[in-house]
């Protein structure tokens, strides 16, 4: 399995494209109020992918810059995003954006941060962000019941995908995130999110994943073959719900977090 992440969902773009979660409206509200966010604030979206993130901030009427290094998903955000004039994509990684100095008022990072190498993105972003330099890592973090269907997808999940633990996000600890802003003057906000999906939306949901099996794998089909009798078993009117907490950590790269995005220079 393609270990490098910038090619790593080439051949899952049009899964991710079609059912991949979004990302609630409340980040924005909460951006506004604690951070100083508005419709002047020029973001950075690092790791952009098909665009879910991007979209949130643009529909808040930001200017966004998506970073992706991989040309397959850049192409499709592009796509997803093409009609809006105050977005636009460059072929990057976070470890070195290419952004001139103090030109941006907000790095955000939705489903990525744990791909970076975080000591050489600390560095970048500290560089490329203007003052009081903002962050925010969200992770669409999938609920794992004590039972249910998302306990026994979560199940699965260990059994044929056996790359599983070594990628998923959730690998990630408090002190790796105060490391990385360099302080503990971070803050980390919770909201519920969900999906409702039938059978294609389930497979697509499994097959966007960069650790599940693809179908020339052994495990691939005994992996289909259990998810559509996990599927049978729980469903209620053709559908399962996808339940999740949007996990959003926002600080500043500064020592003492001072309030207030600026407006461009």
């Amino acid at each position: 399995m393609e270990l490098d992440p910038t090619k790593r969902f080439s051949s899952r773009v049009d899964d991710y494209v079609r059912y991949r979660p979004s990302y609630p409206l409340e980040i924005t509200a909460l951006l506004a109020r604690e951070c100083g966010l508005s419709a002047h604030s020029v973001v950075a979206d690092v790791g952009c992918g098909t665009g879910l993130l991007a979209k949130l901030f643009l529909d808040f009427g930001c200017r966004v810059i998506g970073i992706e290094p991989n040309a397959d998903m850049r192409r499709a955000g592009d796509r997803f995003l093409g009609a809006y004039d105050k977005f636009g994509s460059v072929d990057a990684r976070a470890e070195q954006t290419g952004f001139e100095d103090a030109s941006v008022d907000l790095v955000t990072a939705g489903q990525s941060f744990h791909w970076f190498d975080a000591a050489a993105a600390r560095l970048e972003f500290r560089r490329i962000l203007r003052l009081p330099r903002w962050v925010v890592l969200i992770w669409n973090e999938r609920e794992v019941p004590e039972s249910g269907f998302l306990r026994g997808y979560e199940d699965l999940l260990n059994r044929y995908a056996t790359e599983y633990g070594r990628v998923d996000h959730r690998r990630i600890k408090r002190d790796e995130i105060a490391a990385f802003f360099g302080h503990g003057n971070w803050k980390l906000a919770t909201f519920s999110n969900a999906q409702r999906l039938d059978l294609t939306g389930v497979r697509g949901r499994l097959e966007s994943s960069s650790y599940a099996p693809r179908g020339d794998n052994a495990a691939y089909q005994p992996m289909m073959d259990e998810l559509e009798r996990l599927f049978a078993a729980h469903q209620a009117n053709g559908v399962v719900p996808f339940l999740y907490q949007t996990k959003v950590y926002y600080g500043s790269m500064e020592p003492v977090i001072a309030p207030g995005i600026p407006g461009p220079a």
